[in-house]
């Protein structure tokens, strides 16, 4: 029985966290396809026979069965993939393309976390117009309504949402609940819309409708956008409440969307077709399905925007992107953690996107082209995992959606001109950050020349024997115990500042997700000592209990600061970026009156 209750739990927890993006996506999907087609009995059928298909190869498939079998003490999403991908590659192309395409992956997600909210809310307070006395409501207000909803779901996210998260999964129990009903509802009064689950529809759809057909796919896609969080928020919640929620959900979205078909056959007229079925069908419960529909665009924005955190520090500990200051939420350090840069960052482009498109409809011409680029890289890395394993089925099933994947791609590069160009543009700035931070940390640690273990010790040993040594321990971070960076040289040798006790702390992240361990590595010399800690590059550690915990109670923390001197706007920016973001004390929390920051001087 408690087996049951935790299954359940589980179930209800995905519902909430995982399946808002997607659980929204009829708010909008079929209002924007009509736009492109006459809505004919024939056509609404072919693109019923899409969404299903798309729904089962891309979802089903793709994610909840192939890319939810691969993944590290069961954490996904893309990096993990990366992490899978890089240990099976003996050529060093290789190893630096799938890292390349990694970063493109990780830019495009960050890219559609923008457009998420901003169609979602614009799509739902769209819903307005249909209110008795509100047809007339100006573009302008709803835009400063929706607006309004983003700033203040932004705004409490430094506080956390731990509290009113227990209420995600229940309130899309009902979301879901009543998208079943309606579309049962609507098509009782044509069931001639279930022969679409049949594929010769979609194809001939296809077929008759040539070019055009071809770019319906554009639009079609956004029946699928968020299916990426089935893999992504594996590591939050596990495989199987997941996939049984899933089962739950796929169910409630084929039937809602055959209804909303159903509902164009018996009303070609329609425009915003769910609200009008809905309002239409119940309408004195129209006004708090409006509500819900609201409330169920702001879960699915508050599942991207802790998506979008997990993304990114993920990135911090994979040493990709910067460091940026990271606060806690909760009080268990794991669940949720709160990055100001890229929350407000988030906001300023959703309120962008919003202005720039001011209809849901327009907002759809820039949707569907970062999903279905990552929905692309990831069939990829699928695809080559599985050959390299040698688990051919699974490899040629993979090959199967990568290609349908791939399809859509090309099909919403019909978009790029319509709008579609901005989804580049936001991508592109992530993606840029990283490139830079990997190149200029090359760069920079090449600059500063470390000194080697084995060079150092001897000068070390004749300092500490001959100068006079301060009382207590002194912590010294650096990225390899083998290798001294010079601020140590420089405290040591140049300033003479020497303490009974050294240790040389190295934070090393490991290739799993979970798990950190201190211990002492070795004695490298009199009075000194190497410290290491190793972490999954999905923790979040406690570096100061850590160092408690092995006995540590150090009277001073070093560490190095570089001043550098830019030699072009480039490293102009590279050294903006340094300058904003935390360095290593700063970023693990260490307490701020032990600390003594050393600066070198560094020519880039």
């Amino acid at each position: 029985m408690p087996d049951k209750v935790s299954a359940v739990k589980g179930i209800v927890k995905s519902l909430g966290l995982v399946f808002g993006d997607i659980g929204t996506s009829p708010i909008y999907t079929i209002t924007v396809i009509i736009i492109l087609l006459p809505p004919t009995p024939e056509n609404i059928i072919g693109v019923l026979s899409l969404i299903f298909w798309t729904l089962a190869l891309l979802v089903t498939v793709q994610y909840a069965w192939l890319a939810m079998s691969l993944g590290k003490r069961g954490e996904g999403g893309t990096i993990v993939l990366r992490e899978l991908l890089v240990p099976l590659l003996k050529s060093g192309r290789q190893i630096a393309l799938v890292t390349l395409l990694s970063f493109i992956g990780i830019a495009l997600l960050i890219g559609d976390g923008v457009i998420t909210p901003a169609i979602s809310i614009l799509s739902a307070v769209e819903g307005l117009l249909l209110i008795p006395g509100y047809e007339k409501t100006s573009q302008t207000v709803l835009v400063t309504i929706a607006g309004l909803i983003a700033i203040a779901l932004f705004s409490i996210q430094k506080k956390g949402t731990e509290r009113v998260a227990g209420a995600f999964g229940p309130l899309m129990i009902l979301w879901f609940a009543v998208l079943t009903a309606s579309g049962i509802g609507a098509i009782v009064r044509a069931p001639e819309v279930m022969k679409a689950v049949n594929p010769y529809y979609a194809i001939a759809f296809l077929v008759n409708n040539g070019l055009a057909g071809f770019f319906v796919l554009s639009e079609v896609i956004l029946c699928a956008t968020g299916g990426e969080a089935l893999y992504a928020d594996m590591g939050h919640l596990g495989r199987e409440p997941i996939v049984r929620a899933w089962n739950f959900v796929f169910i409630a979205l084929v039937l809602n969307y055959f209804g909303q078909g159903a509902f164009l056959i018996q009303h070609p007229e329609a425009k915003n077709v769910l609200f009008e079925m809905v309002f239409h069908q119940a309408r004195l419960l129209y006004v708090p399905f409006l509500f819900l529909s609201i409330i169920a665009t702001i879960i699915a924005s508050q599942a991207m925007i802790s998506g979008m955190f997990s993304i990114v520090y993920q990135g911090i500990t994979t040493r990709i992107l910067p460091m940026f200051k990271v606060d806690y939420t909760s009080e268990e350090r794991h669940s949720q953690i709160y990055i100001g840069f890229v929350n407000w960052f988030l906001l300023f482009c959703v309120l962008f996107i919003i202005k720039e498109f001011r209809e849901s409809s327009k907002l759809a011409a820039a949707y569907g082209l970062a999903v279905t680029g990552t929905m692309t890289l990831t069939g990829i890395f699928m695809t080559w995992i599985f050959l390299l394993r040698k688990q051919y089925v699974k490899a040629s099933v993979s090959v199967l959606v990568t290609f349908v994947s791939f399809t859509y791609l090309l099909s919403n590069t019909y978009k790029i001109p319509h709008g579609g160009y901005w989804s580049i543009i936001i991508a592109a700035v992530p993606f840029s950050i990283i490139m830079l931070y990997r190149v200029g940390q090359r760069k920079l640690y090449n600059a500063l020349q470390p000194l080697p273990i084995d060079v150092f010790l001897p000068s070390y040993q004749q300092v500490y024997r001959n100068a006079n040594k301060i009382k207590g321990t002194a912590l010294y971070f650096a990225r390899d115990a083998k290798e001294i960076p010079p601020y140590i040289v420089h405290t040591m040798f140049k300033n003479n500042i020497i303490y009974e006790d050294n240790i040389i702390v190295s934070i090393v992240k490991r290739d799993d997700p979970f798990g950190v361990t201190g211990f002492f590595v070795a004695d490298l010399a009199p009075g000194l000592r190497s410290f290491e800690i190793q972490m999954g590059y999905m923790e979040v550690p406690d570096v100061e209990e850590i160092l408690r915990e092995a006995g540590i109670q150090e009277k001073t923390i070093f560490y190095g600061v570089e001043d550098i001197l830019p030699s072009n706007i480039i490293w102009q920016i590279f050294s903006l970026i340094k300058r904003l973001t935390p360095n290593i004390v700063q970023f693990y929390k260490l307490p701020y009156n032990k600390l003594h920051g050393v600066v070198t001087r560094v020519e880039l």
